[in-house]
């Protein structure tokens, strides 16, 4: 992407130039929804769009993490500098993040080309937390090659990740029926490449023939998802797995910028729910007050005093 213009602001310029201080402060700004915030993500937009973004998700103790961490050994000897966005089922009690994906990649804790943050949910759906798409122009803008997004991994609602992603990578373990539960809820119909991990543990060639057979049921046109068998303590499977993902990255008929216009989009209709939500939660005019009573009384119906309503904003 060709640069707009340079930063102006100071923290914009130093993560532009790849401090990493300056990233740790940036990723904590754009949390929120301060104007701060937004004026930030301003700022570096010019600098996004060059990052391969790879989305890894699956059931919960499918070995995403473990799996993460050998995939930035590879990366890291290719010469790519990495980031990582892990997300973290949130605590019930502080509504922080738990913090179990950093104990699982200690290996790269001194490398200055790696960068690794764990994320909270806060109880966003989608298997993500809610601001992941400015945390990735974050990373993306401070010159990291490769970021990549690891969900909670509930398994039910991820659809979210085929937003912000290039490349999406699905892992589950044969043996226990997770692969099988996973075509169920839907999960594998994002998959770009399926991982079978813990190969050694699990009878790896039945799990995969199982798999092929599955998507060969499900899948339409030229769309191939190859299935590959990992081991990320042996570090087997792993080139293959990344090599098939940087594939379907470069492959997508849509150009990136395409897909970036796409999420700016989805991004502008979720703000653009979330304004419209307070207005009618806030008003204090008795609009809603009457609009609710229309609804409860059966006089009209939910969709048609939301037309009103919005009428009403727009006039």
């Amino acid at each position: 992407m060709v640069n707009l213009s340079k930063p102006t602001d100071s923290l914009a310029s130093a993560v532009c130039a790849g401090h990493r201080a300056a990233i740790g402060k940036a990723l904590s700004l754009v949390e929120g929804d301060s104007v701060a915030a937004s004026r930030f993500c301003q700022e570096i937009t010019g600098y996004t769009g060059q990052a391969t973004v790879i989305g890894l998700t699956g059931p919960a103790g499918c070995g995403k993490s473990t799996l993460i961490n050998a995939a930035i050994a590879h990366l890291r000897r290719q010469g790519l500098q990495v980031a990582v966005a892990a997300v973290d089922p949130s605590s019930t009690i502080t509504g922080g993040a738990i913090l179990g994906d950093r104990l699982r990649m200690t290996d790269h804790a001194q490398d200055a080309g790696v960068f690794i943050r764990s994320l909270s949910s806060r109880g966003h759906l989608g298997g993500l937390t809610r601001h992941i798409h400015r945390m990735v122009d974050v990373f993306d803008a401070a010159g990291f090659d490769v970021v990549m997004v690891e969900t909670v991994g509930t398994g039910q609602n991820e659809q979210e990740i085929t937003q912000i992603t290039d490349a999406r990578i699905v892992v589950c373990t044969g043996g226990q029926g997770d692969d099988i539960q996973a075509l169920k809820a839907g999960i594998l119909e994002i998959a770009d490449v399926l991982v079978v991990n813990k190969a050694d543990l699990i009878p790896a060639k039945t799990t995969i023939e199982q798999l092929r057979s599955s998507l060969a049921l499900r899948q339409s046109g030229n769309r191939k998802v190859p299935v590959i068998a990992t081991n990320a303590l042996s570090g087997e499977g792993i080139d293959e797995m990344l090599t098939a993902a940087n594939t379907a990255a470069q492959g997508r008929n849509s150009t990136r910028a395409d897909r970036r216009h796409a999420r700016i989009r989805e991004l502008l209709a979720q703000s653009s729910a979330e304004l419209v939500k307070g207005k009618v939660l806030g008003d204090e005019s008795g609009l809603i007050t009457t609009l609710c009573d229309q609804i409860a009384m059966g006089q009209r119906s939910i969709k048609d005093c939301a037309t009103d309503f919005l009428h009403e904003l727009s006039s």
